[in-house]
């Protein structure tokens, strides 16, 4: 009888010993996982960081292109008459993600300008820029999607590419009176803003009353001007949300390498916590078998 007894009393603990084993093996595995994550935001964030010194180096002399192109629609006031209808908005992004809220800023600004413009009675047709913008736009505002552009991101923007997107759009048929430019303005490595350029098309820049003061202006030179400008605000945008997109990638990606390391901590605080009472709990078990025999 009371052989049977100890064979119970030896055996039941068995089992807490296989559940806390399963439970260090769990712990195990989560560690190896968070682990191996670690090192992938690592890499990336000294892949950003590299590619930012770049975008920011780049940034300077590209910044020249921007405050040009908009010097003659500062200088002649030009300005969209109000019956004008057709407004055009052109979202600055990208394919790649992992960069914070860089994507979804420009998302919810072409939203906002979208139900204002519509409640003003204007047409609105939007062009994405990067495919994160169709993919945030597609399912609440799919019909006002007139053009997407793909491949933005994975290179350096270069002069080419604005002038592609460019001639893109101005081929597409769409006759818009003006537009904007929505993108992320680079502020610091921590900060960014989302903000806009305007841009007007032909006949409304040469229906302007302020432009009659420049002298020599033909039609063809005003055209060749307009395309140049579009051509120009767009290369700044792309330098500008290149520069912002690998800022915030770098610093998601620090951000995400602390967070890690905080769980890696907290994770073999309980691994050792465990561990500690598997052998305290075993103790017991050959004191409690030993007293028993």
């Amino acid at each position: 009888m009371f052989a049977r007894g100890a064979a119970v009393a030896l055996y039941q603990p068995q089992w807490g010993q296989v559940r806390n084993m399963a439970t260090l093996k769990d712990i195990t595995r989560r560690l190896k996982s968070i682990k191996n994550i670690q090192k992938i935001t690592k890499s990336m964030k000294m892949v950003s960081a590299a590619k930012y010194a770049r975008a920011e180096r780049e940034l300077k002399p590209a910044r020249v292109y921007g405050t040009g192109a908009l010097a003659l629609y500062e200088k002649a006031e030009i300005k969209a008459p109000e019956d004008k209808k057709k407004h055009l908005l052109i979202g600055v992004s990208s394919d790649r993600g992992l960069c914070g809220a860089i994507h979804t800023s420009i998302a919810k600004t072409l939203k906002s300008e979208i139900t204002n413009l519509s409640n003003a009675g204007k047409e609105v047709m939007v062009v994405g820029v990067g495919d994160k913008i169709r993919s945030l736009l597609q399912r609440t505002h799919g019909n006002y999607l007139l053009l997407t552009f793909k491949e933005v991101g994975r290179r350096p923007p270069s002069f080419g590419d604005a002038s592609v997107i460019a001639s893109e759009l101005l081929n597409s048929g769409y006759e818009f009176d003006e537009g904007s430019v929505i993108y992320n303005r680079f502020r610091s490595v921590i900060s960014y803003k989302t903000d806009e350029k305007p841009i007007f098309s032909l006949e409304t820049v040469a229906g302007a009353e302020s432009l009659s003061i420049y002298d020599d202006i033909d039609a063809d030179v005003l055209r060749n001007y307009q395309e140049f400008t579009l051509a120009n605000i767009l290369y700044y945008s792309l330098k500008e949300s290149t520069t912002s997109e690998q800022s915030a990638r770098m610093t998601a990606m620090d951000n995400a390498s602390k967070n890690a390391s905080e769980m890696i901590d907290k994770l073999t605080l309980t691994f050792n916590r465990t561990r500690q009472a598997v052998i305290t709990k075993e103790l017991i078990e050959i004191i409690s078998g030993a007293a028993a025999l």
